[in-house]
């Protein structure tokens, strides 16, 4: 597992701007920076880019969440811009972690998300999901005056957060909570499969394994989860890509993996440049290039019309999504 002492971690990691110490509650609920070392938790983490790919977007997750609590969420934009998204996560699931616990029904989340992560939204509806996740709480219940349609992604991040917390239960037992409706379960999957891209060190055969062992019905969204994470965080390399291509083709799942890819570039695009693990990744996951796979989100967004906002409605969207995809590659191969 590797050494996990303090300077070792934080030197790897880099060092992060200053916080001030939090007041009165929120000290009591500022995060340990070594909660971000994946080492200490029972992961595969291999040699390579992927240890310290994860290490540092959990890490910019626990800043942004003491950047709340310290209340200087303006230093978020200090840190390197490729990261800032894993902050604002952060920040998101500290401003709601406030905000049901002062009954303040959501009114911190709402600011940042209409004011700093306001380019960083997908970012900080999945931190909002794993505030909730923090709390033991229903997703999404705080999070009905936001954006109709991604706030469905709380409920992801509230997979992702049960899975890194809970992983004995979540990914070796293969369990769902009790705390989600059976609409809710697919979307958690996504979550948790975002997590086994980070519990399984980025390794296609790893994670491929890894998702054979849930039943039949769970595993589409589970590649779509992982799609996601190998585009957003990264830690592969090409040609490790095109193999987690063909495990998720061979697996039946091939668009699902590429619908998970499209969401991410999608999210990246609209918090700034795309960083180069992302170009790499979408011209193998999605076969085509980043404008192209973010016009399919808006596209089929605007088909779904304003009325979208239920579960039915997110799930329509991840459909479209696949259908373009799946026109893409036939224009492709004619």
């Amino acid at each position: 597992m590797g050494d996990t002492g303090t300077t070792s971690f934080l030197d790897q990691a880099g060092i992060e701007p200053t916080l001030r110490p939090a007041k009165r509650l929120r000290r009591f609920l500022t995060k340990d920076p070594l909660e971000s070392d994946l080492s200490r938790r029972r992961f595969r983490l291999r040699p390579g880019p992927a240890r310290t790919v994860f290490s540092e977007a959990e890490k910019s997750y626990v800043f942004g969440f003491n950047a709340v609590m310290s209340e200087e969420v303006e230093k978020v934009e200090e840190i390197p811009a490729d990261r800032r998204s894993f902050a604002y996560e952060g920040a998101a699931a500290a401003s709601t972690i406030l905000d049901l616990l002062t009954l303040s029904r959501g009114r911190r989340l709402h600011e940042l998300l209409a004011g700093p992560a306001r380019h960083h939204r997908h970012a900080a509806y999945l931190g909002a999901g794993r505030g909730y996740a923090l709390l033991r709480l229903r997703p999404v219940r705080g999070a009905r005056q936001t954006h109709p349609l991604l706030r469905w992604l709380a409920v992801d991040g509230f997979g992702f957060q049960q899975g890194l917390v809970r992983t004995d239960r979540m990914v070796g037992e293969r369990t769902m909570p009790d705390l989600l409706t059976r609409a809710h379960c697919a979307v958690f999957d996504q979550g948790l499969g975002r997590l086994l891209w980070y519990h399984d060190g980025a390794a296609p055969d790893d994670v491929a394994a890894r998702i054979g062992g849930f039943a039949a019905g769970r595993r589409a969204d589970l590649w779509s989860g992982v799609g996601f994470a190998a585009a957003y965080t990264g830690g592969a390399e090409p040609d490790e890509l095109w193999w987690l291509t063909e495990h998720a083709a061979a697996d039946g799942f091939r668009a699902h993996l590429a619908q998970g890819c499209v969401f991410a570039v999608a999210a990246r695009l609209r918090s700034g440049p795309l960083p180069e693990h992302t170009e790499q990744a979408v011209s193998v996951l999605a076969g085509a290039d980043a404008e192209e796979v973010a016009s399919w989100t808006d596209q089929t967004l605007i088909e779904l019309g304003h009325e979208a906002r239920t579960h039915d409605d997110f799930r329509g969207w991840q459909s479209r999504i696949r259908q373009s995809w799946a026109r893409s590659r036939r224009r492709a191969n004619a």
